[in-house]
């Protein structure tokens, strides 16, 4: 579990970026159609799903693996943000904090780890029973909706519209929704099913479950909600004149309810930012051809640049082992596991420990306990008087 919780981080470190440049360009295109930022949070959500990276020259992330995998088990354990800077304050700190002291038989930086493990899971775990308990009691609530058309119910047990359900989505109305504004509230919930947005949210929380522990994805998820239902009041008022548009504001404003604790569900139609929401719908203008382009423009650079992961030199694949003539990379002993035990490796013909596993180069292991004395070992393969041919090495 350590190093699925590592690799979590790291991919929560390289998404943050992808989320900065989100709310770079929620600012800078402030008029443009909102499904671009949509989108453009979809792309976080790829990010932050796919455990696979693609390299590239034009990557504009610092470093493709901040917190190496061996970071909490090597005797001096280092960051690689890709920042000089942090790495100078950071890695002084984690060495003379998490290194082994000699003889020791526990690395603290595993213990670290371990228990950091843990609270991550136990996190994970409590944010989605809290939803699943949500969505039991929000259904238990509507369990006596009456059927007014099609997937359409009411209930005199909710207070504002909307959609709960996956694969069978289906509308909840209040009684107390005036008739004349039904049909604007319809059009809105309808707009969320067909863009998919009961699935959006649901997966959006939990991924906000799984990286609880970064800040960013928490404003990241508030914004997605409010993008959500932003897009979704665009695509209703879209064809709609100053009349129309001013009956749906005032729907909006009838409908609104007390925000509510961060949640997958339900998708409430007047529950996100209506304040900001009513002015938009009245001020509402198809964006120009010029602001749209930009736009996409600027999504297309984020994926390009921000979705994959600087190449990865030779040197820096060295980092972390020794590339052999054929190619195959031998991990060296900076980078091996710290068991409370260490191996010493002595050149033939100097006897200098230099810490490569090379066999095939003429280098014999010899072992003694962590800052303790050499056993007895020669480099010609006799270990404490017990001969043995190493002739087929």
């Amino acid at each position: 579990m350590e190093l699925l919780f590592l690799k979590l981080v790291n991919l929560s470190m390289i998404a943050s970026w992808l989320v900065l440049a989100v709310l770079l360009i929620r600012l800078v295109f402030r008029k443009a159609p909102k499904w671009v930022r949509c989108f453009l949070w979809g792309l976080v959500a790829l990010r932050l799903i796919c455990p696979i990276s693609i390299e590239s020259v034009f990557s504009l992330i610092p470093s493709a693996e901040p917190l190496p995998q061996d970071i909490f088990y090597t005797e001096a354990p280092e960051v690689h943000s890709g920042i000089g800077v942090i790495d100078h304050i950071v890695n002084p700190v984690l060495s003379s904090t998490l290194s082994p002291e000699p003889g020791a038989s526990v690395n603290p930086a595993q213990i670290c780890v371990f228990v950091l493990a843990w609270i991550w899971a136990a996190g994970v775990a409590a944010m989605l029973l809290y939803e699943l308990i949500s969505y039991l009691l929000l259904k238990r609530r509507v369990a006596t909706a009456t059927l007014l058309r099609e997937n359409i119910k009411q209930s005199e047990s909710i207070n504002s519209p909307f959609v709960l359900g996956l694969f069978r989505p289906v509308i909840y109305l209040p009684y107390s929704v005036a008739e004349e504004e039904l049909t604007y509230v319809i059009a809105h919930e309808k707009a969320h099913i067909r863009r998919k947005d009961h699935w959006w949210k649901p997966i959006g929380f939990i991924l906000l479950a799984v990286y609880w522990f970064n800040p960013l994805l928490w404003a990241a998820y508030v914004l997605l909600c409010r993008d959500i239902e932003a897009a979704c009041d665009e695509k209703v008022i879209r064809e709609m004149e100053t009349e129309d548009r001013r009956a749906y504001a005032a729907a909006l404003l009838h409908c609104s309810v007390r925000h509510r604790v961060i949640a997958a569900c339900p998708l409430a139609f007047g529950e996100v930012g209506v304040k900001a929401r009513i002015k938009a719908v009245m001020n509402y203008k198809k964006p120009a051809l010029w602001i749209v382009l930009p736009a996409v423009a600027a999504t297309i650079v984020v994926a390009v640049c921000l979705l994959t992961v600087p190449k990865r030199d030779v040197n820096e694949q060295q980092e972390s082992g020794v590339l052999t003539n054929s190619g195959e990379k031998v991990q060296d002993d900076a980078s091996a596991p710290y068991s409370g035990d260490s191996t010493e490796l002595i050149q033939p013909d100097t006897g200098a420990a230099n810490g490569v596993s090379l066999s095939s180069r003429g280098y014999t292991e010899t072992s003694r306990p962590y800052g303790g004395q050499t056993a007895g070992c020669s480099h010609d393969g006799h270990h404490s008087g017990n001969h043995h041919d190493d002739s087929h090495h």
